[in-house]
């Protein structure tokens, strides 16, 4: 998500110990974990240029997106090993190198987890994606007639809450402040509805809030024992407000530097790499590598964590033009969402992606059908203009120039 309204549209490429595993009914069991940080076998020519990638990018961009970070995986489905490679520094004009099990907030990327715990207990008979939100949030007689299911893909007509000035304005004010779900919530309470396709974190605090009425846990607990655990993901971390120091020292520095929030002018150029990610939520407060990332779009795409009507679910699309259901994106209407997860159509073929933004990281995945690829890549820096598309693209070209694709790799199926 991006801190503020969460942009999931990469400019650039218009132009993505449980011993019982806890998988919903129905779902294929996941694969054995990949070594971490493993490019053994890589040939050593597509690593150097692939990391060329990412350092040519901080070479041009460094200064105005005031970035210092980049970390990239690669996931082949022939292959087991993630090709991990990173270039830059953990802080802007440092010298520490970033490591490649760095940990990046992964934003919006979040929403996807908590639509996979939603379609689960929807499996299991304990909701149903189109019950009103008033069935479980009676103290939202407002918004009483909207399903989960609106929730989930955008077009609920419920504002977000991270637009309202005195959001913004209580955010600057204490960036270490706990923010709860009910707090969040109240900041859209009286904001105007909105119509068709709207972007609103609102949505996926309420769906966090959903999830717990109905297991009468927290969400932290279920997703951790019916996702992270299961699936391995053992850098991945979800707190709902600050991370001890063993895990967020493993952060580099993020930096916000956006000019069009002025009610965030106070923390613009500040390293917010360490300040409360209780604004965010289920809606977008993960902690991953980008390796790990990898791992687990593997397992969403793939149909690992679902059965297939929830799979189906989880994949059916709006235009986010017109917010109407669509059967896929197309040259005349190149983007769709998803339960949290996104689909565009562009010089690269249609493919399934997000980016995720927080004050201070971009983190973006792509999942490519036809070849079965996945790219997750990641920059420490929340700037006025990205174009962390177009390194996804630069990548993507780089991969198919050496083989990696295979003969058919020339672009990416529906």
């Amino acid at each position: 998500m991006t801190a503020r309204r969460a942009r999931s549209v990469p400019t650039a490429l218009v132009a993505t110990v449980l011993t019982t595993v806890l998988l919903a009914p129905g779902a294929a069991a996941a694969p054995p974990a990949a070594p971490v940080g493993a490019d053994v076998g890589a040939a050593p020519a597509l690593v150097a240029d692939l990391r060329d990638d990412l350092a040519g990018y901080l070479r041009a961009r460094g200064e105005p997106e005031h970035v210092s970070a980049a970390g990239l995986s690669v996931s082949l489905p022939d292959r087991l090993e993630t090709i991990d490679v990173t270039a830059g520094t953990t802080e802007f004009g440092g010298s520490v190198p970033v490591q490649r099990d760095a940990l990046w907030q992964i934003g919006s990327n979040t929403k996807a987890f908590t639509s996979v715990l939603l379609l689960q207990l929807e499996a299991e008979r304990r909701l149903s994606i189109d019950d009103p939100v008033s069935r479980w949030l009676p103290q939202y007689p407002q918004w009483h007639d909207v399903p989960i299911r609106r929730l989930l893909d955008m077009t609920s007509g419920i504002p977000t809450y991270d637009d309202q000035p005195a959001f913004l304005t209580a955010q600057a004010a204490d960036p270490l402040r706990e923010f709860t779900p009910e707090e969040l919530v109240g900041y859209a309470v009286a904001a105007p509805a909105t119509s068709g396709y709207s972007y609103s974190n609102t949505n996926y605090v309420l769906a966090e809030m959903i999830i717990e009425r109905v297991t009468g846990t927290g969400y932290a607990n279920q997703l951790s024992a019916r996702l992270l655990v299961p699936l391995g993901l053992r850098d991945t971390y979800y707190r709902s407000h600050l991370h001890p120091p063993g895990i967020a020292d493993r952060m580099p520095a993020g930096y916000y530097t956006r000019t069009d929030e002025p009610e965030l002018s106070p923390l613009r150029g500040q390293d917010v790499s360490r300040t409360s990610l209780s604004w965010a939520r289920g809606a977008g407060a993960i902690l991953s590598t980008t390796a790990d990332l990898t791992r687990w779009e593997r397992a969403l795409y793939d149909g690992w964590l679902l059965p297939p009507q929830q799979q189906a679910e989880l994949l059916s699309l709006v235009s986010t033009a017109t917010g109407e259901p669509i059967e896929a994106t197309g040259p005349d209407d190149p983007r769709g969402f998803g339960l949290g997860v996104a689909q565009m159509t562009d010089a690269l073929g249609t493919f399934w992606f997000y980016e995720g933004e927080t004050l201070g990281f971009r983190l973006l995945h792509a999942y490519f059908p036809e070849s079965g690829l996945i790219i997750a890549m990641a920059l420490n820096s929340r700037p006025d203009e990205d174009q962390l598309g177009a390194l996804a693209t630069q990548v993507y070209e780089t991969l198919v120039a050496h083989g990696a694709l295979g003969p058919a790799s020339g672009g990416a199926g529906a």
